[in-house]
């Protein structure tokens, strides 16, 4: 690609419409390395937070330690939590070595889409410790739907090591107050044939909140 493509190309990124800035993504996402990541780079101090969000986009199109390097300085001074969760994906893409800096940046910043989106991504990181070290944070939150998202992951340790960790902790959430946290405590133990998640199941079927029983019944059947 010649270099009058590739100012085409950032100049879209910067100030294209969406549907061109997603396809100029693309294109970038063809480039070799070394020429793409300069101009991401580039985009990823721009004052327009869009412009960073694509910026690191592309960056995890990019999996190369120059590429990982900006992401992490990115974390340190990224103000927008919009973008600070499209870093938590692109990281992903640089698998084991972000595992740290996604606990790391779920620690530190409380916003609801920052944390939702990490406990979504380290669901699929298979490293069980740590997500359920997140998990038990993320029961903590203030945000209902952190919370929710939480125990919703709680279903992912069912199957493993952990299993008996995350009963313990589900077996809590039946009994929460708050009938949307038994509502999802109920779906998932779906996941599920340990004795104890029956029984909490069947105990949830008798729930006062018409939705907890539900859901309860749904996840009894699922897991016969």
């Amino acid at each position: 690609m010649d270099n009058s493509r590739l100012t085409q190309i950032e100049s879209l990124l910067r100030s294209g419409a969406i549907n061109e800035r997603k396809a100029a993504l693309d294109q970038l996402a063809q480039c070799p390395a070394d020429l793409a990541i300069p101009i991401l780079q580039r985009l990823s101090v721009d004052p327009d937070f869009l412009c960073r969000r694509f910026a690191v986009m592309g960056l995890g199109n990019h999996p190369t330690p120059a590429s990982l390097q900006i992401l992490k300085d990115l974390l340190q001074r990224e103000p927008d939590d919009n973008v600070l969760a499209e870093i938590a994906n692109s990281l992903f893409s640089f698998g084991d070595e972000s595992v740290p800096l996604l606990q790391q940046l779920f620690e530190r910043h409380r916003h609801w889409l920052t944390r939702q989106t990490i406990i979504s991504i380290l669901m699929e990181a298979n490293q069980d410790d740590v997500l359920l070290a997140v998990i038990r944070q993320g029961l903590q939150d203030e945000t209902q739907t952190v919370k929710e998202t939480s125990i919703l992951a709680l279903g992912s340790l069912l199957n493993g090591t952990l299993q008996q960790q995350a009963l313990d902790l589900l077996t809590e959430l039946a009994e929460e107050t708050n009938w949307r946290s038994r509502w999802r405590a109920a779906t998932a133990l779906s996941l599920s044939q340990d004795s104890r998640a029956k029984a909490l199941l069947a105990k949830l079927q008798q729930d006062e909140n018409h939705y907890v029983v539900a859901a309860a019944l749904e996840a009894g059947l699922e897991n016969k």
